[in-house]
């Protein structure tokens, strides 16, 4: 099947947006401020975390990954997406577009366990606070870190070794901005059964299972949130942890929609839809929602301003 799928197709042709031509500038005008926003929000955070030290914090730490993580992702995605709205289609080599597709589903695992990491860190500083230095140690965190970017990596082999294995016969055009899953999938004529019980099996550790411990640590944040006696600082904490909480859900409720689904219910133009949400939304908001919001932040960023 691997040489039949050789010599049947070099490429791939993604149509973006293109059957939508009529939305292609609002689409240009909602993705181009997404994509540098995200880019360079998160590459001042880290600029910002490696110059001044009062940053060299867990938190801190765990943001700094999920800032590069973010530039990685929206690079690998929204490029090829900026590339499909300037010429309207793109054409991708069959390895340039397996190689897209694991590293975009590596960085999508990766986040999955990254999050659940952040929320534990969280869960320990509010409900623990006196043993949190001890319980979340440098050799914790660069554990809970390794273990995701590891897993991340390592999980999605199987999935595309899988796919670029398949035969395509022929067809060359993805009805999508960068190479999705479901979008490749739907080209090929070979039996995907395995594979989609394979993707289901992983989406429910992937996904599910760390979205219910993150889900987790938040009720116990918001428990010990509400026995706050001061109202201002209950207001406070509860407003940073809401805003944590949507960007999660956000993240979470469109990927599983997408991957979770049953096939028959695949919709393209839906798929490119929850793209957008997971691949421009959310790597944009996450410096605004958990670094510009955050006290330390703005101050060691009054800093920075005030050196330079």
């Amino acid at each position: 099947m691997g040489e039949e799928n050789k010599t049947l197709i070099k490429g791939f042709i993604l149509l973006g947006f293109s059957r939508h031509s009529h939305q292609q500038l609002l689409i240009s005008v909602m993705v181009l401020p997404a994509f540098l926003i995200s880019v360079l929000g998160n590459l001042g955070f880290l600029t910002l975390m490696c110059s001044d030290h009062h940053l060299h914090k867990p938190m801190y730490f765990f943001l700094s990954n999920l800032s590069f993580l973010d530039i990685c992702n929206t690079s690998v995605t929204l490029s090829t997406l900026i590339e499909t709205l300037l010429k309207e289609k793109t054409c991708i080599s069959f390895s340039l577009c397996m190689t897209q597709l694991y590293f975009f589903l590596s960085f999508i695992g990766i986040e999955f366990f990254l999050l659940t990491a952040m929320a534990y860190d969280r869960y320990v500083a509010i409900c623990n606070p006196l043993r949190y230095p001890l319980i979340m140690n440098k050799n914790v965190c660069i554990s809970l870190m390794a273990a995701s970017w590891i897993t991340g990596f390592l999980e999605e082999i199987p999935i595309v070794v899988f796919v670029s294995q398949f035969s395509y016969c022929g067809i060359k055009n993805i009805n999508h901005f960068f190479c999705d899953l479901n979008a490749i999938i739907k080209l090929s004529c070979s039996d995907t059964h395995i594979l989609e019980t394979l993707i289901l099996t992983e989406s429910a550790f992937l996904a599910f299972f760390p979205f219910i411990l993150t889900l987790s640590s938040y009720i116990f944040i918001i428990k010990a949130i509400l026995k706050i006696r001061s109202s201002e600082g209950r207001h406070k904490a509860f407003s940073t942890c809401s805003a944590h909480l949507a960007v999660i859900i956000l993240f979470y409720g469109t990927l599983m929609s997408t991957y979770m689904r049953p096939s028959s219910m695949y919709s393209p133009d839906l798929d490119k839809l929850f793209s957008l949400l997971y691949t421009a939304l959310t790597p944009m908001l996450n410096p605004i929602i958990y670094s510009l919001r955050n006290q330390e932040v703005k101050i060691a960023l009054r800093k920075f301003r005030d050196r330079n």
